[in-house]
């Protein structure tokens, strides 16, 4: 599912008194309310849905797949998500 199916399927549960803006809208205050959950507390943790949790990637040494050239990979950080139990049982039927 691509963001505009989202968006109108968050238009069709929100129900007749909810315009495609209005959906475009909460969709994208949901969103940076999980990136500034993640920026300010390194977490959002949503019950039945699941968490989004910063994580740090150490520094490695990776290879140039063209060039076969090691090169080295410098540290970072990520989101990941880890799916709450319901999210898991919706998916599983």
């Amino acid at each position: 599912m691509n963001r505009s199916k989202l968006v109108e399927k968050i238009k069709e549960l929100l129900g007749s008194d909810c315009s495609k803006t209005c959906a475009e809208r909460s969709l994208n205050a949901v969103l940076q309310a999980i990136a500034h959950g993640l920026k300010t507390t390194k977490s959002v943790q949503i019950i039945g849905f699941g968490t989004f949790a910063v994580s740090k990637r150490a520094a490695r040494v990776g290879v140039n797949p063209k060039t076969k050239a090691k090169i080295q990979i410098p540290a970072s950080k990520t989101v990941k998500f880890r799916p709450g139990t319901k999210l898991k049982g919706s998916v599983a039927k």
